[in-house]
């Protein structure tokens, strides 16, 4: 122990008495009883391998959490995997986040794994403030020297804490916002919680604009200076500077209670009118805003896409007949239709978009005779790839130029094309009006940043006929079942997204009701209606 600390050692609870450390009084309980003392004495004359037995788990973290606990960095430091990384954050626990005081108790050891919960005291220029969470650590065998040790990773110290991120205390280093709806409804992070990272940007984009000022905050400060930071604990509130968003209250709440239904599930919603985004939501709620900066292969949803393409060249019309067979081969790949089914060749272009088959784009491969045909039409009619301006950071979409199956696959949703929630549900839009408008989370005028334009808009015909084969999806198709409870003028796609390693494929849907289109994914959730379906229409519902 540094600096003359002494701990006391009575029934399993460690109290630290007294000491210049600057951490005031701490206190770990410790259950199962004593620590062993064998399994490292043992480890010292011998190295061991294989995973490390209870006793060395209870030793290990008890060791860990003892020395954390004292304030000896460097001693707790030794009891980890990796010393040199541990060291300066377990130190900045005091010296930088100034925790003062906390109780860590330890949970019932789940094989190698630790659960804890902590509940500290944070002082800062007269402000103090209980704070309380709950983390874990993995004791694993140390790979040359065999002893048990502690797995090191930020996430020990505090579980949304990643790779050179630290924890700071102090006056913050943007003004507070209070963030509100198009309606003037405030928005905050307890009662929407995946607008917590999005609130964190808006905060560091806009805090200064928004007129407020800064407040004493216990914060995340990410590695990457283009994140914002996390705010974990307000010691003392700034005076915040109201913000305007696109959002919508009712429809954050309902895609909100929306994603809980399924783990790793996205939704986000549009105005097609306008572009204004009126809800994200994830789950989990909080770190990486997936539904924005997501990249995988939407399935066909995407298909929506493809379908404009093949109206505005003239090569198929809503009503026109067109072959779905049970599989077709293109160059070095073979695709197949769910289940191998097939229609008969009288059937129009409309019935296989709402039964979504696969075959009936593919064979169209041949008579577009362009490998850039897709890619242009993401570009020029739909804004993908355009660098979106949206007011926080986002991913807007890559619809590569590709050749052979690998175009084929992209005809489909699959292959080399990547999307998100929102570049799907901004298809939808565009689909919806027959002009792509740059979705946006707050409005230009805020910072008169320049939006994406698209170089052409489709044609009246072809969104016609889009909208009608989106409303026989929605009414006899594949989304019937989904939308079934959605009213107004409706319209859908469904989707289903193979990927590699992946038993179950990724649940995709999308729709629109009126002047609200939205697109949701479940990872894993298999087909569009099943999963993604009564996401998307729970927000269509509750749609402004």
């Amino acid at each position: 122990m540094r600096s003359g600390a002494k701990v006391a050692v009575a029934g399993g609870v460690f109290v630290l008495a007294a000491g210049g450390l600057g951490y005031g009084v701490y206190e770990v309980v410790l259950g199962g009883g004593e620590a062993g003392g064998t399994a490292n004495a043992a480890a010292a004359s011998e190295v061991r391998t294989g995973p490390p037995d209870e006793g060395e788990v209870r030793e290990t973290a008890e060791g860990f959490l003892e020395a954390w606990a004292s304030g000896d960095a460097p001693g707790a430091a030794l009891f980890t995997n990796n010393e040199t990384a541990a060291e300066p954050l377990l130190a900045g626990y005091a010296a930088e986040a100034h925790v003062t005081k906390a109780v860590i108790t330890p949970g019932a050891a789940v094989g190698a794994k630790v659960p804890y919960t902590v509940k500290a005291t944070v002082s800062y220029d007269g402000k103090s403030k209980p704070w309380s969470y709950s983390s874990e650590l993995t004791v694993v065998r140390g790979l040359t020297t065999g002893k048990a040790l502690v797995d090191w990773h930020p996430a020990v110290i505090h579980p949304q804490l990643t790779e050179g991120a630290v924890l700071r205390t102090g006056e913050s280093s943007t003004a507070a916002i209070e963030a509100v709806d198009h309606d003037g409804k405030v928005l905050d992070k307890e009662t929407y919680p995946s607008l917590g990272p999005i609130l964190d940007s808006l905060r560091e984009k806009y805090g200064d604009r928004a007129g407020g000022s800064p407040g004493i905050e216990t914060w995340i400060e990410p590695a990457d200076e283009q994140l914002p930071d996390t705010t974990l604990l307000t010691l003392a509130k700034g005076k915040p500077g109201r913000l305007e968003t696109t959002l919508d209250a009712h429809a954050q709440a309902a895609a909100e209670k929306a994603v809980t239904q399924f783990s790793g599930a996205s939704v986000v919603a549009v105005k097609p009118s306008t572009g204004a985004i009126r809800a994200v939501a994830n789950n989990p709620a909080t770190g990486f805003n997936a539904a924005m900066q997501g990249t995988q292969a939407p399935g066909s949803t995407l298909k929506i896409m493809t379908a404009a393409m093949l109206l505005e060249k003239g090569l198929v019309t809503a009503d026109s007949p067109v072959e779905c067979p049970k599989e077709v081969r293109y160059y070095e790949s073979t695709f197949h239709n769910l289940d191998y089914f097939e229609l008969p060749p009288t059937d129009t272009f409309t019935t296989s978009f709402a039964r979504s088959c696969n075959t009936a784009l593919i064979k169209k491969i041949d008579e577009v005779d362009d490998d850039s045909a897709l890619a242009e039409e993401a570009r020029d009619v739909f804004g993908i790839g355009l660098d979106w301006k949206t007011g926080v950071v986002s991913y807007d979409g890559s619809v590569p130029e590709e050749t052979g199956g690998v175009a084929a696959a992209q005809y489909i949703g699959q292959g080399t094309v990547q999307m998100n929630v929102l570049n799907i549900a901004s298809v939808t839009a565009t689909a919806r009006t027959g002009t792509f408008r740059q979705p946006v989370i707050v409005p230009k005028s805020l910072d008169d940043r320049q939006l994406a334009t698209a170089s052409r808009s489709l044609p009246q015909n072809v969104t016609r006929q889009l909208n009608d084969m989106m409303r026989a999806t929605a009414s006899w198709g594949t989304g019937k079942a989904a939308m079934a409870s959605v009213g107004g003028d409706k319209g859908a796609k469904t989707g289903s997204a193979e990927v590699d390693g992946q038993a179950t494929s990724n649940s995709w849907f999308t729709g629109f009701s009126d002047d609200l289109a939205a697109a949701a994914v479940v990872q894993s959730g298999g087909h569009g209606g099943d999963a993604a379906g009564p996401v998307v229409a729970a927000v269509l519902r509750a749609g402004a």
